[in-house]
């Protein structure tokens, strides 16, 4: 009976080994795939920053450029407003000055309209 008390001794002992070869294993295993999955975390994250530092130096851009296009846009309507307005200043003293070629001119000009528009 001691054999078997000494045999059942030894398996217990051989299992408590296996049980904490496998928790040791098992944590090894669990310790690298945290690992990798904090360095695959962290190339993603770093990934995403980068990709939206792009994206808003890229809207930061196209803000500037929409803004400088806003602003000639303004410049050429002004300076058309300027050119037409300096264009009827010139065309009211031509009229104050010459009224009856003035009226001569805008039949003449009244009478081709009317034959350009009748066909």
């Amino acid at each position: 009976m001691a054999d078997v008390a000494g045999g059942q001794s030894k398996a217990n002992d051989r299992i408590d080994q296996s049980a904490e070869r496998v928790k040791h294993a098992t944590s090894e295993a669990v310790a690298r795939t945290k690992q990798v999955v904090n360095d695959t975390a962290d190339k993603v994250e770093a990934g995403v920053h980068h990709a939206t530092d792009k994206a808003a130096g890229a809207a930061h851009r196209a803000n500037d450029k929409a803004a400088d296009l806003a602003d000639r846009g303004r410049e050429l309507r002004d300076e058309t407003m300027d050119k037409a307005d300096a264009w009827m200043t010139q065309a009211r003293a031509y009229v104050r000055e010459k009224p009856l070629q003035s009226i001569a001119i805008a039949v003449g000009a009244g009478w081709l309209l009317g034959r350009i528009l009748r066909r």
